[in-house]
């Protein structure tokens, strides 16, 4: 057992922590600017009432250009180097527009603003990142190695495969692991979603960064920390909100397009209305400089990555993690789902579903009996016998003279007695031919594809036990869910014989079955059924549904916590092996999809407005700033309430 009572040593390391906080850059300095700016322009102010000289003046204008500027003249210059406008081009232009006519307080609130909604834009996003940033506090820092009677505290990046870990009750487990001694209940949620602790005893995989309750527990490393599936996962977000959808994509390459396109359009306006309607040059260059203030697309471009990026950050908090934009984006058009069987729909692990007595044996008595021989065997179907007689609280008996008969049985002596386990013709051997209610009740239970054990006892019949794979409690209400939000079609894939997945199925409501398939029938089907459908997602365990995860619209990777191929192969990964993050993860995407929409829309729509106000009520230009940068903070602020609610 796990001794909590040895005594500790600590030793340091010079290796660099796992976390490394950058707190100096432009998230740090443009905020002081900002306030620079605006302090600057308030002092401008105040001087011009009280009468300062007009050097006073002078310097703060030119303190309110240079630190509500500086941040957009180095990204201008940036971009211009790489021989492309941005939109911080188009508001420094517009700023030196402003002073060249006289106006250099408009210019200077024009920085200002626009900085000030740099920052805003810049928090709120920052709080999606910081959703998943958040993950690095989990990670602890420093681990209790296990030295023979002695307990020695390292730091977590030390340690190596197969050393013993102790994680007393209330710490955070600092490395994925197994458990070697002891039993205890861990909170996953951080990396799985699960709402619930799971109990862990020897033989269980543990991950670092969750949260270890009530017991105390020794772990043996299986992955270095730099390995460990919390930093994998930190990796795969860090990365998906690097990966542009295409929209993105899209409103990206527009920008520099849309920027030549309202700096001609300034030029023209401000031409002809110079040289063809006669208005002076100062106001001509004036209004071509509210023009191009407010028809530039920062609203517009920032629209998607808000929302996208909000919408991974919070899709990783639920234990879903989409690998990119794109993948986002694709999950909002899929019209089909295909799932696995076996450790999908199903548990994945076989236990017992009926028991029929014979001769006045109880129930509880043909259990025993054969739990206890069974207790000998590591195959499944022993496993799944000896967990009912556990789950009944059953003792079991001492067998002895044990043998197994491999793929028909296994027998031994308890209490005195001959027990035999095992297919029909293995008991038919010591019991003859079963009788012929006993025979129906096997051969219905066979039909509705389980895996039949009859027992006997010194030749006498006991009756007989059906293991099978069971479908999960909320197979059927999640595929009620996808026919619900609009889904086809969902089938299901599996190389079990067609007998045993038309049952699951039929229990599951799948709309068709595919049945004794390989890997690749997998793959073909999943390109059959895009042709017929539309965009399908591939829901498997992302080992043998490798092909068939490359090959669907979206793959989805479920119950992939540990599993190195289902975090490469698949597009979306559900750390919990729980089938309700799948239509969350539909109706996540889609939520996304019509909040893009809306910023876009809208975007747009505020653009026309400002442009046509321009000329018909003589916009003037803090009010057009205004206009122009409020709706950027809009639409980044509707982004971020995707990291709010369910999803819905």
């Amino acid at each position: 057992m796990s001794d909590t009572s040895l005594p500790i040593q600590r030793r340091t390391s010079n290796t660099p922590s796992l976390r490394r906080p950058a707190w100096w850059g432009p998230q740090a300095i443009e905020p002081a600017f900002v306030l620079i700016t605006l302090a600057a322009i308030v002092l401008s102010l105040i001087g011009e009432w009280a009468g300062w000289p007009w050097q006073i003046i002078s310097a703060l204008g030119a303190i309110a250009y240079a630190a509500g500027g500086y941040f957009g003249v180095r990204a201008s210059l940036e971009s211009l180097k790489e021989r492309q406008l941005n939109i911080d081009f188009l508001m420094v232009l517009a700023a030196l527009g402003a002073a060249a006519v006289g106006e250099w307080r408009d210019g200077a609130i024009l920085l200002f603003l626009f900085s000030l909604s740099n920052v805003l834009q810049d928090y709120a996003i920052g709080r999606s990142r910081r959703a998943i940033q958040a993950l690095f506090a989990l990670h602890p820092e420093e681990a209790h190695v296990k030295r023979g009677e002695t307990v020695e505290t390292v730091p977590v990046s030390e340690l190596a495969i197969g050393q013993i870990v102790l994680i007393r009750p209330g710490e955070r487990i600092p490395v994925d692991g197994q458990v070697v001694a002891g039993g205890s209940s861990v909170d996953q949620s951080p990396i799985t979603g699960e709402s619930m602790p799971v109990e862990k005893e020897v033989g269980d995989k543990v991950f670092a960064g969750t949260l270890n309750q009530q017991g105390a527990l020794d772990v043996s490393v299986t992955q270095l920390a730099q390995d460990s599936t919390l930093s994998r996962i930190i990796k795969m977000v860090e990365e998906a909100q690097g990966r542009k959808a295409p929209t993105q994509r899209f409103l990206d390459d527009f920008e520099q397009y849309y920027a030549l396109g309202v700096i001609g359009a300034a030029l023209l306006v401000m031409l002809v209305s110079w040289l063809a309607l006669g208005w002076t040059f100062d106001d001509s260059f004036y209004r071509a400089m509210v023009l191009l203030v407010v028809a530039s697309p920062c609203a517009l471009v920032i629209s998607v990555p808000a929302a996208f990026l909000s919408a991974i950050a919070a899709g990783a908090r639920r234990g879903v993690i989409f690998k990119g934009g794109v993948h986002l984006e694709q999950m909002a058009e899929i019209k089909a789902v295909a799932f696995d069987k076996t450790g999908t729909l199903t548990a994945g692990k076989p236990a017992v579903t009926d028991i029929h007595t014979f001769n006045g044996y109880s129930e509880d008595e043909l259990l025993r009996a054969a739990a206890t021989v069974e207790a000998r065997s590591e195959h499944p179907l022993s496993r799944a016998v000896r967990q009912a007689a556990a789950s009944r609280g059953l003792a079991l008996g001492e067998v002895e003279e044990f043998s197994a008969d491999m793929g028909q049985g296994v027998s031994g002596v308890v209490d005195g007695v001959l027990v035999r386990v095992g297919k029909r013709r293995y008991i038919e051997e010591c019991a003859g031919h079963p009788p012929a209610d006993l025979l129906a009740v096997h051969d219905r239970l066979e039909a509705e594809g389980k895996t039949v054990l009859l027992a006997c006892n010194s030749g006498d019949w006991m009756g007989l036990l059906a293991v099978a794979d069971q479908l999960r409690p909320q197979s059927a209400t999640i595929v009620d869910e996808l026919h619900a939000a609009g889904i086809k079609r969902v089938v299901m894939l599996t190389g079990d014989n067609a007998r045993v997945g038309e049952a699951i199925a039929q229990q599951a409501h799948i709309d068709r079955v595919h049945a004794e398939l390989m890997p690749a029938d997998k793959a073909t089907i999943m390109e059959q059924l895009e042709r017929e459908v539309g965009p399908v997602a591939m829901v498997g365990d992302g080992v043998n549904d490798a092909p068939a995860l490359a090959a669907s619209t979206v793959g989805i990777a479920m119950g992939a916590a540990g599993t190195d191929v289902a975090l490469e192969t698949a597009d979306v990964v559900l750390m919990g092996d729980r089938l309700e993050s799948i239509p969350y993860a539909l109706k996540l995407s889609r939520r996304a999809r019509r909040v893009v929409w809306q910023n876009i829309t809208f975007a747009l729509a505020v653009i026309a407005v400002l442009v046509l106000s321009v000329f018909v009520i003589d916009l003037p230009l803090p009010v057009g700033v205004i206009g122009h940068e409020g709706s950027t903070v809009i639409v980044v602020l509707n982004g971020l309430r995707l990291l709010i609610g369910s999803g819905e």
